[in-house]
């Protein structure tokens, strides 16, 4: 049982050295330029170990992303009972960018040197947004492809992006009331014809 905890903190420790050994060549030589036995070598890992972990380089550039992402979607899903969609939101803004570390600057360092990574994670947070927006609409009454969850849910995917880029509270707090003034909006909208 012991030596079973042990396994996955190295599992675990190992994991991340692959990423930051990725993350921080992504940012120096960029993303094509850097083949995973380069990957491998500044985590002092072999290849082979490297795949296992990360089945291709995409995989590896986008995994913190997509875990953030996935953080977000299990968020909006798994609200609390009274919560809006909007609730589930500012409370995820606010735990997961308290949560963010030096590996979090880093992958914003490596997008930044990388725009086709960058584009990669847009279309993975719109993905998220979206279905943000069918949550929404639910919550609403309103069918899934009405313009206002969709204007929402674009809004929604701006202001998150850029508060993930700019996470003090003081922007978080703007960013949320410029949403909930926008949803307020929606409720004396026409009918779309």
């Amino acid at each position: 049982m012991m030596s079973e905890g042990l396994r996955e903190r190295s599992k675990a420790r190992r994991r991340e050295a692959i990423l930051r050994a990725a993350y921080e060549l992504f940012a120096d030589r960029g993303f094509e330029a850097t083949t995973i036995a380069d990957i491998a070598a500044a985590a002092e890992v072999s290849p082979r170990t490297v795949t296992l972990y990360f089945p291709s380089k995409l995989e590896l550039a986008t995994s913190h992303f997509d875990a953030l992402a996935d953080r977000l979607a299990t968020a909006l899903r798994e609200r609390k009972e009274g919560w809006t969609t909007l609730d589930a939101l500012e409370a995820w803004l606010r735990a997961d960018l308290a949560e963010a570390d030096d590996l979090d600057d880093l992958h914003e360092r490596m997008l930044d040197l990388n725009p086709q990574l960058r584009a990669v994670t847009n279309v993975r947070l719109t993905e998220v947004i979206q279905e943000g927006a069918r949550i929404l609409a639910e919550e609403r009454g309103d069918a899934p492809d009405d313009f206002g969850p969709r204007m929402a849910a674009a809004a929604a995917a701006a202001v998150v992006s850029e508060v993930c880029h700019h996470g003090q509270e003081a922007n978080i707090d703007r960013a949320i009331a410029f949403l909930r003034a926008g949803l307020a909006t929606l409720d004396g909208e026409p009918a779309d014809s």
